[in-house]
This record gives structure tokens, sequence and C-alpha cells, in this order.
């Protein structure tokens, strides 16, 4: 059975997460509707797909990070062209680049919503 990543996030402004998924970290938008009652925008690239749907009300970015929210990971082929891409745009690092004791090479980031990225080698899995 073949699967592939859909995600859901709610943020408080969809430009602004254009600007991030697509600007920064490569994606494609592939559903505009943030002229919709019910404003909503979805981002691909490669086999994940992003779908964002307005936020009505502020919450806290504390709520979105493990333990107690989750870890959205993505996979690159090229982690240390992704993580330039990161420095250059001058984007916070949550955790910079480095080896896991269980295997993995990653890099830790929030996006403007508060949401915890893992961008990591696609070699992991």
């Amino acid at each position: 059975m073949a699967m592939a990543s859909t995600w859901e996030i709610f943020p408080a402004d969809l430009d602004r997460s254009a600007r991030f998924y697509v600007g920064l970290l490569g994606f494609t938008v592939i559903s505009d509707a943030r002229d919709s009652t019910d404003p909503y925008l979805a981002f691909r690239c490669g086999e994940v797909v992003i779908g964002a749907s307005l936020r009505p009300a502020p919450t806290s970015v504390a709520h979105r990070r493990p333990p107690i929210g989750v870890e959205l990971g993505l996979e690159v082929d090229d982690l240390d062209t992704t993580y330039a891409a990161v420095l250059a745009a001058h984007w916070p690092l949550a955790d910079d680049i480095q080896h896991r004791p269980w295997g993995v090479r990653d890099f830790r980031i929030l996006d403007p919503d508060g949401y915890y990225l893992c961008i990591r080698e696609h070699e992991y899995f």
C-alpha cells in the first residue's frame, strides 16, 4: 500500500504561510481559495501536501511543540542546501543542524505560526 503525507495547519495569516512554505521551503500552491468565505490554501512538495485553513483566533505557540504538540517532519534530498537556504533567509533555527542519537541528521525550525518542523535527510527511513 502506497502512502503520502497530508497535514492540515491553521495559520493566522495565509499570505505569510505562502511566503514561508513556497518562498523558503520550495512548495507550490495547488489550491488557492483565500478569497472564499472559508479561506484556504494548499501546498505541495513531492509527496507532501499541506492544507492551510485560516485560524479565527490566536493560540499559544507553546502548544504546538513536543511533547504537547506535534513535530512535522520533512525529508529533503539535500539537507545542507535546505539548511543554507534557511540561513540565507535569516529564518531563526529552533535547533541547529546535528546528528541525533537515533541516527538522523536534521535541524528544526518553527513556521510563522509556530508549527514545529523537523527538516531531515531523506535517507533516514
